[in-house]
């Protein structure tokens, strides 16, 4: 009998039953185990039947003892189950499942998708709304309404997609077209970002890709001017390309637009100092722009004399290609995992 007045010593029990448990290895083994603790005869089944040769007020604290025990051996019991299983598969199968598996890939964002939600952030600081538009356009939207009637030498700048054989449907060629379907809806003062497919019957190489991405930005209100136009597109160059970066405005032609713009930032590889990449010259065309051509409003709708505004556009991958530094546009593309990994 021990010091507490117990014919068993229960921690003497546990520290046995502990060690036994840790040396087994098979599942034969851990069975012998089990029946030596938790059988009809095990070593609780005799101590429970015990309890009742004990005085009275020391039945309950042996009770709640020898529960507790086994509660714990039993915890172990079910631990060491899995351990021993794992390892007999391991043996019969030559696998081993308790190893650590392989980290799978998984994809990550496609620079496009990343210089698309910088220049809408940007934006939408400035307090630009982002609008889209289909990808299906008709004549109308696509060249008509944007100072291109029939006919008109500007249409040759793009090469266009055409769906019927009346040239009436097309796919958009930029997404100029979002310009005319906003000024038809919303009310002035506005100014918006639309960002998109394009379609082009461009060849696949290097440069050049039938389908890509454009943003387009359209601010309209009162007495909107190119000085407008110019704050805000610094400020967005310089949010994206940081604020080192020297800005260029070049007289240039867009039917859509009058006066028209070149702009070009000092380039981010050379630091405006030349190099292949600029073509030794230190700048880098980066988007076009202008002021609203007055056709325009008109064939949105708009009459107010007092109405200006301004507009630009620029290719996303062209965007992602010098931020990037990135000399194939066909890599956007691919898929490749080994690519798209660089920009986690």
């Amino acid at each position: 009998m021990n010091n507490n007045g117990f014919p068993f010593d229960i921690e003497k029990i546990i520290e046995d039953a502990r060690n036994e448990l840790e040396k087994i290895t098979r599942k034969d083994e851990l069975e012998y185990w089990r029946i030596k603790y938790f059988g009809r005869k095990g070593v609780f089944a005799i101590l429970t039947s015990k309890i009742p040769e004990l005085s009275q007020h020391l039945r309950p604290e042996a009770g709640r003892k020898i529960n507790k025990a086994k509660n714990l051996l039993n915890e172990l019991l079910q631990q060491k189950k899995i351990i021993v299983e794992s390892a007999q598969t391991y043996n019969d199968t030559g696998l081993n499942y308790t190893l650590t598996g392989l980290k799978p890939d998984y994809g990550y964002f496609n620079p496009i998708t990343l210089v698309s939600r910088d220049i809408v952030r940007i934006f939408q600081n400035l307090g630009f709304g982002v609008h889209t538009g289909p990808e299906i356009e008709t004549d109308f939207y696509n060249f008509e309404a944007l100072n291109m009637p029939e006919d008109h030498p500007a249409r040759d700048m793009w090469d266009t997609f055409y769906l019927d054989a009346e040239r009436k449907f097309l796919l958009r060629t930029h997404t100029s077209p979002v310009q005319i379907r906003v000024m038809e809806k919303l009310k002035i003062p506005f100014r918006i970002i639309a960002i998109g497919k394009t379609f082009r019957r461009d060849a696949f190489d290097a440069s050049h890709s039938p389908v890509f991405h454009q943003v387009e930005g359209l601010m309209v209100g009162y007495d909107i001017t190119f000085s407008n136009l110019k704050a805000v597109l610094i400020f967005f160059l310089r949010e994206l390309f940081g604020s080192n970066v020297r800005v260029r405005f070049l007289p240039s032609y867009f039917p859509f637009t009058e006066p028209s713009a070149e702009i070009s930032i000092s380039c981010v590889i050379c630091d405006g100092r030349g190099c292949q990449t600029c073509g030794f010259s230190g700048w880098i065309e980066i988007l076009g722009a202008g002021m609203v051509h007055p056709e325009v409003f008109l064939k949105a709708g708009i009459k107010e004399k007092n109405i200006t505004g301004f507009a630009f556009g620029a290719g996303i991958e062209r965007i992602a290609m010098i931020k990037y530094r990135i000399d194939d546009i066909r890599q956007f593309y691919l898929n490749d995992i080994r690519f798209l990994t660089q920009f986690e």
